[in-house]
């Protein structure tokens, strides 16, 4: 996979037939479990975080397979239900002091179900839904689930800091994954209110700036790489308990947390300001320490690199033939074991610490050259 840069079984078969159907036999191999395999994920990757401050920065990315209106493959629905695939969602453990990507601490892969009929009123309109399933059983509960786990497995790092985007800006994380040594950082979605009144959006006005940067603004969709010259503000707010979780659930009716606020003051024209607005459970004393912040949160490009290794511009696991949606998450779950060594005959026992972590190196070794590859071609 790695001399190849693919995950096709046909590109890995090389042409010969007999290997593309070995490879279609693992992957029904009923002892080859995506649940096993993602089991394992974090075994190699918790005795390098020992004695570390390490950053576990998760996130959620969809794989596009190609389907046809009477061949969806049993694939689930992506983006706003138009298209079809699986979704991934990992969590990368990456040491604080070295920017190092030490491994996978977990994660899930999944499809999800089809949509429920729409319902209707007796003219015709949509009919709105006033029943709300329970945290529990939404989809949006990987992200604090992923988070107490890598919790109950990073006991012996001398600090945590869980980092996620803005989807995962809930108050149930903010209020259940936080311990000693486990702080939570993340970028702010919803504007939420403030005990003493006003709200994030507004609140940093009347604070000082500590601080102002040039930094590097990578290139994404539209907008091309460029620098920006940035101010910071921080400050302590407390955010209250929104009206939609139930009491019963146990969460506090307010939480104290760090506010920081990153802003573009002069951006070139025909150019959006850069604005960033994160919360984290970390104590800032003085400016040093807020830009501190701030440059962990930036560290979480690295599993949007990993995404890309394994997605666009790696192992292209999206051009996959497999017809069968759980075929498919088993390859997702399987690659960071193959790329290790694992072979998956049903004599092999499970992929093991070692196997893992040669997998998680080889894959390390990759993101890093397509990096440098970004940094050195024109």
């Amino acid at each position: 996979m790695v001399r190849l840069g693919s995950v096709c079984l046909r590109r890995l078969s090389e042409g010969q037939r007999r290997l593309e159907v070995c490879f279609h036999r693992l992957l029904h191999n009923p002892k080859v479990t995506a649940d096993h395999i993602i089991a394992g994920w974090a075994e190699p990757t918790i005795a390098a975080c020992a004695g570390r401050h390490v950053l576990a920065i998760q996130d959620t990315s969809e794989l596009t397979f190609r389907t046809t209106p009477s061949r969806e493959r049993g694939l689930g629905r992506i983006g706003k239900g138009v298209g079809r695939g699986v979704l991934l969602h990992p969590m990368i453990a990456v040491d604080a002091a070295t920017r190092d990507c030490l491994g996978l601490l977990g994660g899930r892969v999944w499809t999800r179900p089809p949509a429920p009929p729409v319902m209707r009123t007796a003219d015709g309109r949509k009919r709105k839904s006033h029943s709300k399933a329970a945290f529990q059983e939404r989809e949006s509960c990987r992200w604090v689930e992923t988070a107490q786990e890598a919790k109950e497995r990073l006991g012996a790092a001398a600090m945590v800091t869980m980092i996620a985007d803005r989807e995962a800006d809930m108050y149930p994380l903010w209020a259940s994954v936080p311990g000693t040594n486990i702080h939570v950082l993340g970028r702010v979605y919803h504007d939420r209110p403030i005990v003493g009144g006003g709200c994030l959006s507004t609140v940093a006005r009347a604070w000082p700036v500590c601080g102002t940067r040039r930094i590097a603004i990578r290139e994404r969709g539209d907008r091309p790489e460029r620098e920006a010259v940035v101010e910071l503000r921080y400050g302590q707010v407390t955010i209250v308990r929104p009206r939609t979780i139930r009491v019963r659930e146990g969460l506090p009716r307010q939480i104290a947390l760090t506010f920081l606020e990153v802003t573009e003051p002069a951006p070139p024209d025909a150019v959006g300001p850069v604005v960033w607005r994160l919360l984290t459970t970390h104590p800032v004393a003085d400016g040093d320490q807020a830009w501190q912040v701030v440059d962990w949160y930036r560290c979480r490009w690295i599993i949007e690199q990993f995404f890309r290794t394994l997605k666009k511009q790696g192992l292209r696991i999206e051009d996959s033939q497999i017809d069968e949606a759980e075929h498919l998450i088993k390859l997702a779950a399987w690659i960071v074991a193959r790329l290790g060594g694992w072979d998956g005959y049903p004599s092999s026992r499970p992929p093991g610490p070692i196997t893992f972590k040669n997998g998680i190196n080889a894959l390390k070794t990759m993101t890093e050259g397509w990096a440098l590859r970004d940094l050195c071609i024109p």
